[in-house]
């Protein structure tokens, strides 16, 4: 059985095939029971949240990833995220891989937003504001400017000194990034705001959206969780990655639902049929968009297959 480290993974998920191997996985006949959610209590701290998201191919590939995230971990200088992605056969059952959960993880939702913003945002966007410091953040702005031509980078995080060291990480990789201090100014000519906390209040204000913007939101996977206000919800066109997903897990989704801000028939689209071309995305360059995801089990699939078939070629 292939082992695959942080390192390993990182190196076989090269964004653009990445993000390619996420639309064709959302083209393909892949199976995707809803991920089992279970809470669980960390004495002292906030619950910790275990996951395990199943899917498969018919007679290619199957995986499952069990996921925990505790949400204190900063405390402990540690990431919030673990995992262990398991691949096998669809066919026998062998065991083929076992890869690193919180990189696949990482990155296959930065390449799923991605993918949605490639018929989302506005193809001339320049700026992208990233709101997070966490694991992720780093990871969106790479993946965006595949798909865009990006040429300012912007990271808001309450801790300005982890926002200053993503930014400096990715001005390494020769991104013109800069930390914010003033996220009102920042969202208000930014042409992508992508979202990727554990916030459970709202931080983006749809008042502060200018025409034309794409609102990304990763965070708020609970529930309880909110990473955008009802301003944002009412002024944007919104699509979700998963409609069984965003409608049960996405507090971004599930309490506009609950105070009738928003009708399940109102939301546009979800990522498969802008793959494709059920639906066509972003239809105006005055539209203000808006893309929730909670994460769908194919994504960590094709992100697996990909490791496995790229290590293994």
């Amino acid at each position: 059985m292939l082992v695959l480290d942080e390192k390993q993974t990182r190196a076989a998920l090269a964004w653009p095939s990445l993000i390619e191997a996420l639309a064709s996985m959302f083209e393909s006949a892949c199976v995707t029971p809803v991920r089992h959610h279970h809470d669980m209590e960390v004495p002292g701290e906030r619950n910790a949240t275990l996951l395990l998201m199943p899917a498969w191919v018919p007679g290619r590939y199957a995986g499952v990833k069990i996921l925990s995230v505790f949400p204190d971990n900063a405390q402990r200088a540690l990431p919030a995220i673990f995992g262990t992605y398991l691949l096998s056969s669809a066919k026998t059952g062998e065991m083929l891989a076992a890869i690193d959960g919180g990189e696949l993880t990482a990155r296959r939702t930065a390449a799923a937003s991605a993918l949605a913003a490639r018929y989302l945002a506005h193809p001339n966007a320049r700026e992208l504001l990233v709101c997070g410091t966490g694991r992720l953040s780093i990871n969106l702005l790479q993946a965006h400017a595949v798909t865009r031509p990006l040429e300012r980078f912007r990271i808001w995080g309450r801790n300005l000194e982890n926002a200053e060291a993503i930014a400096a990480e990715a001005r390494a990789l020769g991104l013109q990034a800069e930390a914010v201090v003033d996220l009102e100014a920042a969202a208000r000519t930014a042409d992508i705001i992508s979202c990727a906390t554990l916030s459970s209040e709202p931080l983006v204000s749809g008042e502060w959206l200018k025409a034309g913007a794409h609102l990304d939101l990763i965070g708020a996977f609970k529930p309880s969780m909110r990473e955008s206000d009802d301003m944002a919800i009412s002024r944007s066109s919104v699509f979700v990655d998963t409609r069984a997903g965003a409608l049960t897990e996405a507090g971004d989704i599930v309490q506009p639902l609950k105070s009738g801000v928003l009708t399940e028939a109102a939301i546009k689209a979800e990522l498969a049929e802008l793959v494709t071309g059920a639906h066509p995305g972003r239809t105006s360059s005055e539209e203000i968009t808006l893309f929730k995801s909670v994460g769908a089990a194919l994504e960590d699939l094709a992100g697996a297959v990909l490791a496995y078939e790229t290590i293994r070629a």
